[in-house]
Order: C-alpha cells, then structure tokens, then sequence
C-alpha cells in the first residue's frame, strides 16, 4: 500500500514539474527585501525563486472571492514572515523523494513558456493524491516542503475540496502553525468530521482545551464526532490537568460506546495519571481487554509519575509474565520509577538488562535516569564515570541533571564541570548561569562568580518564572511566579505566610527559590 502511496506521489510531482515548467511568471520582483541580510547569488535566487510561488496564482471560478484571497494572504504572510528560511536548499526538499522541491522551484522560474492553457485542462490533478501528498509532509512536519503542494491547490482550484482542506488543517496543525491551520479551517466551505478532528486536535497539540472543548461544541451542531475526536479532546485535557473536563469527555465516550476501543482507553488511562488520579486510571486498565504495549506502559508510567516504584516494577513483572515484549518507553517508565524511589541497585540491573534480555539499545532518555538515579543516591563519582563511558554524546539534559544532584549534595567541583558542560550545549540557559555563579561563589572563587554575573547581565539573560494550576469546579487556575495579577492575591499571601509559619513550628525552614537567588545576583 505504501508502495502504491508513494508512486502516486512522484507521478503527482512530476505532472506537477511538467505543468509548472510551461508556466512563466510575470512578476520579477520579490515582495519585500533586507537590506542588511548578505546572500550569496545562489541563495538570493532561491529566495527570490520560493518568494514568487503566488505568481502561480490565478483566480478561479469555483472559489468565491473572499474564500481564495484568504489562502492568498495565507500563503503570503507565511512567506513574508518566514522567508530566511527558504535561503536554505534543504528546507525544500524531501528526503524520501527522489525529486528535489528546491530543484523544481529552480526549474519553475527559469522556464521561459508562456501562455499555457488553463490548469484544468493542462494539469489534471487527482484531490487523493495531492491530500496524501500534503498528509505525507504534515507527518514529518516539513512546513516548508508542503507549502508549494498548498499553492497547487489553489492553482487546480482544489482547495474547496473537503479532504484537500482537512490535509491543509492536519499539516500547519502539525508544523505548530496553529493560527495558519485555524484561517485553513474558516475558509473551508464544507467541513466534515474528519475537518473539525484535524483542527481540534492542532489545539490540543498545544493544551488549550477550552479552544478544543469550545470547536467540540460547534462539531455538535454539523458532524458526528468520532473516537479520534474524542482522543483529541483527552490529549488536551491530559497536558493542561484538566480533570473535570477529562471525566466529562469519558462520560461522553460511554455513551457513544467508544470507551472499550483500545486507543480511547489509552488515552483516558494516560489521562487519569497525568491528572492525579491513579485509581480511576487503573480500573480502566484492569478491565480494559488486549491490552497492548502502549496500556502497559500508560500504567507504568503513571505509577513512576506518582513515585509508586514498587507498583510500577511488579507491574512490569506481569508484564513480562503475560508474554508481552517490553520497549524502550516500558524501560524508562521502570527507570523512571526507580530514580524517584532511590532504587539504586534495582536502577542498574533494568537498565544492563535492556540489551542483555530484552536487546534494546539505551537512548539518551535512559541514559539520563540513571544518571539522574545515581545523582540523587550522592553517586557523584559513578554518575561522572558513567557520563564518561556513553556510546552517545551526552545533552545538556544529562549534564542539568548531574548539575542539580551536586548542588543538592554540595559537590562544588563536580557541579563547575558540569555546568560548564552544559553551558557549551545551551549558552543562554539562565538557571545553568545561576546555579554556575553560585558555586564558583561557594568556594571563594569571586573573580569566576562575578565573570558569570556580569555575562548574564551583558546578555540580558534572565529566568522564566515558574507556574503551576489546579482546577475548582472545572475551571483551571495558574499562578505564576511574580504574577501580581491575581485579584485573589492578598489571600494567597495570608495563606502561604500562615503555612510558613505552620512549618516553622515544626522546625523546617524553607529554602531560598531559585528565582530570588537569581534576583540577588543583580543587586
């Protein structure tokens, strides 16, 4: 079948090349240019060449007016807004393809014809081939290589098509360009389930699940919503905590007979997890039947999440018990779990068991658990030895992790080399520079301390203030550090002094925040 897909695609590519080369632009003129930005000739006649992509552009009668000059503006904001990235050949290409974009888009301005008749008759383009097209580079998330595949369609006049504009919706979803797949989205004249599923779930990408829930309403009023529509609206309530949304959206699915589909119950058990509630997730789980790696893994994950090792390491044994083959995200739920629970020796035999047993390979994920495990263990030096001996080069994760467990124990040397380590991956990192400064400061070396200040200072680097929620009554409140906006904010005030004093009482002095550290070393 993919085989099929695929020939489609490079048949659909190159009538697309042979239409495209017999049609000549007659504007030379890019829409706007930088007089400060240096480009080799090559690069500027890319960029001159991805800039001129609407002069293939022509009305068509089976778009209204105000339909076609919306994916008109489209199309142009994009390209006035993102243009530096069209200097790069790369972003044009497709490495699955043995057709170049970049080398089509060459070929396209270069050609000289003119005159050619009209699209429909020249260029007969199949809507299934060109969706799958544009569902192909949604997948990879290549914005850039689907672009051209947008203009075809308004150029054949196929952008009215219902699959073509859901294709449209699920592929600037993906690419994280929310707002361009919402404009997709209004001008589509008809909309089917699958087209409100494409745009619901590019929200849900981002965890706005009042947006989700708020489409999910209108849906209502036209389409059926399906068993996807509803997985969109749990992954949105999974990543904003959305409990109470959460329960309603499986009210919802028993009702339409959805919650024993193997993915619906997935979704609601890595729901209940991330929401808190452990309990509720395990009863979907113990009655849920053919469970798959992903179930197990939801469960595991979720019990690692809440520090339950010992429920999640019994139930990786069931899991092996039953037969079922565990993966890597099985692995790093059981690492994971370890690391919270301080499972020092039980970390080590599951992570020299992953090739041993079970032959997976360690990704940096797995690499960090352990780390993170031996850190918090006071294993500075076995941690440092194991960072040593990686197959893989080590991220800035591991080493902010390293980094973290030596100032929890107070390793200065350790901690310098560490987040020096890290500084050469992430430079404007601003906890990194804070937690640098403070242990260069520790052991008396103040030229260094003050080295750091001043850097951070020259480089306008400051930290991002933290937040975190919790919901009443089925609203969502966050609070953020240094966030006076609250109207409610002298109460919270009353209640946290009256908890610190609460803890006083008990002998238990908070620690400085971060941020207030951070704020120190600018006075």
């Amino acid at each position: 079948m993919n085989g099929i897909l695929f020939q489609a695609s490079f048949s659909f590519r190159k009538k697309l090349s042979q239409y495209i080369l017999q049609t000549h632009s007659s504007h030379s003129k890019p829409f706007f240019s930088s007089p400060n930005l240096t480009r080799s000739s090559q690069e500027t006649k890319k960029l001159h060449n991805a800039l001129r992509v609407l002069d293939l552009i022509t009305p068509k009668p089976t778009l209204t007016a105000r339909r076609r000059q919306g994916h008109l503006r489209l199309i142009q904001d994009f390209l006035q807004s993102d243009s530096e990235h069209f200097s790069n050949a790369s972003a044009f290409s497709d490495s699955n393809s043995p057709i170049k974009i970049s080398t089509l888009l060459d070929e396209l301005f270069d050609s000289s014809s003119v005159d050619s008749p009209s699209c429909a008759e020249r260029f007969p383009i199949d809507a299934s081939v060109l969706s799958h097209a544009i569902s192909s580079y949604g997948s990879s998330r290549n914005l850039h290589g689907g672009i051209p595949y947008h203009c075809a369609a308004i150029r054949s006049g196929l952008v009215a098509n219902v699959y073509i504009g859901s294709s449209l919706v699920s592929f600037y979803g993906r690419c994280n360009e929310l707002q361009n797949a919402y404009r997709v989205f209004e001008e589509m004249p008809v909309r089917n389930v699958v087209s409100w599923t494409a745009i619901i779930s590019g929200f849900a990408q981002e965890w706005q699940v009042d947006a989700c829930l708020q489409l999910f309403s209108e849906m209502r009023h036209s389409s059926k919503p399906n068993d996807f529509t509803y997985a969109s609206i749990l992954s949105a309530c999974t990543g904003s905590g959305a409990l109470g949304h959460g329960r309603s959206a499986h009210c919802h699915t028993i009702r339409m007979g959805f919650d024993l589909y193997i993915h619906i119950a997935n979704a609601l058990i890595s729901m209940y997890c991330k929401c808190g509630d452990v309990k509720d997730a395990l009863c979907i789980f113990k009655n849920l039947d053919g469970k798959d790696n992903v179930s197990w893994n939801s469960m595991i994950a979720g019990y690692a999440q809440h520090g339950l090792a010992s429920q999640a390491i019994d139930l990786f044994e069931e899991m092996k018990q039953q037969c079922v083959e565990p993966d890597a995200i099985t692995l790093l739920g059981v690492l994971s779990s370890c690391r919270h629970a301080g499972l020092v020796q039980e970390g080590r035999s599951y992570f020299n068991s992953m090739i041993k047993e079970h032959g997976i390979q360690p990704e940096l994920d797995h690499y960090s658990c352990v780390i993170d495990l031996l850190g918090r263990a006071g294993c500075l030096e076995e941690a440092q030895c194991f960072i040593e001996k990686m197959p893989i080069r080590p991220n800035a994760i591991i080493w902010g992790s390293l980094l973290s467990s030596c100032r929890v124990h107070g390793s200065v040397w350790i901690g310098i080399e560490a987040a020096e380590s890290r500084l050469l991956l992430e430079p404007e990192c601003a906890s990194t520079h804070v937690q640098l400064a403070n242990l260069y400061a520790s052991v008396g070396c103040w030229d260094d301390a003050a080295r750091v200040r001043k850097l951070m200072k020259d480089k306008g680097i400051k930290t991002s203030p933290g937040f975190s929620w919790i919901q009443i009554s089925n609203e969502v409140h966050r609070f953020r550090a240094e966030d006076c906006s609250n109207p409610k904010m002298i109460e919270i005030i009353a209640v946290l002094d009256s908890l610190v004093e609460h803890n006083k009482t008990l002998r238990y002095e908070p620690e400085m925040q971060e941020e207030e550290v951070d704020d120190a070393l600018y006075i």
